[in-house]
């Protein structure tokens, strides 16, 4: 009785799965016709390889080096297209067992398999009958994939494609293109992302548990790992209470709960990314050397680490080409400070200190209005401002009378610098800033006479490109970080008056009075530099150039804190004669150009030793005598009925006054009627509060001159 019940509904079972296989051929073939009408042919795989991009985008050197490779896509992880070869046999045989066991016997859709799954579906167990090729004409036209929400218009085209499909593609090219198209899980798209990020290995390299992993997760991508260790036990055809299956399970739920695996090629120039913003796939080559590029971030890390207990957490530095203006290396940032990593220095705006210099002092010789053999007073002076009283002084905090332009620029003697600035007139000095490329935010007003000493905010880059000008003989073109898009350069700088410059940079016994013979600036081969440091030693500077090669380096921190007893010479210097010792450019200085005369002068009085001068055409002299020696000696600072508060919250060795006088070198300072000590030379007194009379007096204790001012405040206990 059981038997004859057992047949009769087996027999109906198989009768009734006969009659759905033939509607639905029956349908098929009705709607085939209407279907092949707006069915489009399906793209071939090569074009589809060819569509393919990647989350991922590539920098290349100038020799073709991979120097950089990142996310920029952040909608989904995609990595390379992988050939089919290239991807182990083991996940291909995984997939097609989970995916489509007829895979080589049906021509795009498995009639068999689909009536299965629907009769199933009609017993109430929910199965799919989609082949890879539907699959993946799904992934090819959205308006096919399979999302539960499609009406049988829809259905019927997915079918009528994925014949198409099938009848112009080969098997392994729909293999190939499914495996690179699919999601695995999460963002992560493609067998090369998947492999990488999850198991942390090439597709070639996945062994067999890893390739049922991976096919486990085709159908529910983001299954939580219990059901993907299921599939994966079917897959292997294990029990789900096996030990084998059992280890499979633990296998599969440590890798989907690790962090991913890093993915990517080197990471030398992360900056650029920002700079340049290539698309998802892209791989864009550059101007920089990869060998120059590694060793300028490795030599920056060092410096930082020299300066340990400095307070000193970030360097950028930048290479330039002097005739082409193509970047060599651009270094934003040294990589060890937490955070600073998205902060590229090289484009981050900060104050220039002594290094616009340069700039100042060639236009003062392109005016005629000085040459390198002039005078200028480096003594104390206070000029009115709009807000209030400007007395510019030195860094050492001493001055050294008559000093001619070559000593005030080499050793970067501030107050000469402000009497140039007075001489040039201060919107021309700003207006020829503009012409170097450094454009600054507020108008020349805005700095005032501070301007010259760098008050200003500039970018490496542009600075760095603006020296790079001086080394071309005054000729400005912009800077390049892609090659074969040079734009020609323009004359923004007299040829003359660039080398003098140049040459001024250039002399190590100028610079010895400040810096002394031997210091970090005077490398073996010839260079031209300079160095500088902004307020508060916020920011540290040296750039300067080669016969072939500008180097700019900077050394702060990028958030701005100040440095602690940090200068040009011990923070960016070191680094950047390194730098120009990795460059091997040789020892060739640049020719002087036409335009420029040699002399021999002499100076009256003796100030310093006879010695050769180079001059602008016109400006030539045989001597060079000083005037006007009988100055009244006067007190520049503090100024008459000068007020100052004391706060509180500054600990009093740092709320020092300097004292400064002009003309007073054999007269002596007196606080109140108490000897301070000679006034040939700035003296630093402390305050303290109440009124105070500050005089200058001879040997003798007559006063020859005095101002009242007053302090207010006392310091915190």
């Amino acid at each position: 009785m059981h038997k004859t019940q057992d047949f009769a509904l087996h027999h109906g079972r198989y009768d009734c799965l006969r009659r759905l296989k033939f509607r639905i051929g029956f349908t098929f073939l009705l709607l085939s016709l209407l279907t092949y009408s707006v069915a489009s042919t399906p793209p071939g795989p090569a074009s589809v390889r060819a569509a393919w991009h990647s989350s991922e985008a590539r920098l290349l050197d100038r020799h073709g080096i991979l120097i950089q490779q990142s996310r920029v896509d952040t909608t989904r992880r995609a990595l390379d297209w992988v050939p089919l070869e290239r991807i182990s046999p083991l996940l291909v045989q995984a997939v097609i067992a989970a995916e489509d066991k007829r895979f080589y016997q049906h021509h795009g859709v498995d009639w068999a398999a689909m009536t299965s799954a629907a009769f199933d579906s009609a017993e109430g167990e929910l199965r799919g009958g989609s082949t890879l090729s539907m699959q993946l004409v799904g992934l090819l036209d959205p308006e096919l994939q399979a999302d539960g929400h499609r009406n049988p218009w829809q259905k019927l085209r997915q079918l009528w494609a994925a014949e198409r499909l099938d009848g112009r593609w080969r098997k392994q090219d729909i293999l190939e293109a499914y495996l690179n198209l699919a999601s695995f899980r999460g963002e992560l798209v493609g067998v090369d992302a998947a492999s990488r990020v999850l198991l942390g290995k090439a597709p070639a390299d996945l062994n067999q548990r890893e390739a049922w992993m991976l096919a486990s997760l085709l159908r529910a991508p983001n299954a939580i790992p219990e059901l993907v260790a299921r599939r994966a036990c079917a897959l292997a055809g294990v029990a789900a209470d096996s030990p084998a299956c059992e280890t499979l399970r633990a296998n599969i739920g440590a890798h989907l709960a690790a962090p991913p695996n890093a993915v990517g090629g080197p990471d030398e120039a992360p900056e650029l990314m920002a700079q340049l913003q290539p698309a998802a796939g892209s791989t864009v080559r550059t101007t920089l050397d990869a060998a120059l590029q590694m060793r300028t971030r490795a030599l920056l890390r060092d410096q930082i680490a020299q300066l340990e207990g400095r307070n000193v957490r970030d360097a950028a530095a930048v290479i330039l080409d002097n005739d082409t203006g193509e970047v060599r290396a651009w270094v934003g940032h040294p990589g060890k400070a937490a955070g600073a990593r998205f902060v590229d220095s090289v484009v981050a705006p900060r104050q220039a200190g002594s290094t616009l210099k340069p700039f100042l002092y060639s236009l003062a010789f392109e005016r005629k209005l000085l040459t390198p053999a002039s005078l200028l007073d480096d003594s104390p002076v206070a000029l009115s401002t709009p807000g209030g009283q400007y007395v510019p002084q030195n860094y050492d905090h001493h001055f050294r009378g008559p000093v001619s332009v070559r000593e005030a620029l080499a050793s970067s003697l501030n107050v000469p610098a402000v009497k140039t600035l007075m001489l040039t007139g201060l919107d021309d000095f700003h207006a020829r800033l503009g012409t170097l490329g450094i454009a600054l935010p507020e108008p020349a007003a805005h700095y005032g006479f501070s301007l010259a000493l760098g008050a200003a905010e500039v970018r490496l880059i542009d600075l760095a490109n603006a020296y790079r000008t001086l080394a071309d003989g005054g000729r400005w073109s912009r800077w390049q970080l892609l090659p074969g898009r040079a734009e020609p350069s323009r004359q923004v700088v007299d040829p003359a008056a660039a080398w003098l410059a140049t040459d001024i940079l250039a002399d190590r016994a100028a610079r010895a009075p400040a810096f002394g013979l031997d210091n970090v600036l005077a490398a073996p081969a010839w260079v031209a530099a300079k160095t500088g440091t902004s307020k508060d030693m916020r920011d540290n500077w040296c750039v300067g150039y080669t016969a072939r090669h500008t180097v700019g380096v900077w050394v702060g921190n990028a958030d701005g804190e100040p440095m602690w007893d940090v200068s040009g010479v011990t923070g960016a210097a070191p680094a950047w004669r390194a730098l120009v010792a990795q460059l091997a450019d040789g020892n060739m200085a640049p020719p002087h150009p036409a335009g420029v005369e040699l002399r021999q002068i002499r100076f009256i009085p003796a100030s310093e030793a006879p010695r050769r001068e180079y001059f602008m055409a016109g400006t030539a002299q045989d001597v060079i005598e000083q005037v006007g020696n009988d100055v009244a000696p006067s007190i520049v600072y503090p100024l008459e009925g000068l007020i100052v508060a004391l706060d509180p919250d500054i600990p009093a060795q740092h709320q020092l006054i300097w004292l400064h006088a002009s003309g007073a070198a054999a007269l002596n300072w007196r606080m109140d009627g108490h000897p301070l000590g000679s006034a040939g030379a700035s003296v630093a007194w402390a305050p303290t509060p109440g009124r105070h009379l500050l005089a200058l007096a001879d040997a003798a204790g007559h006063e020859k001159a005095h101002v009242r001012f007053e302090i207010r405040g006392r310091y915190s206990r």
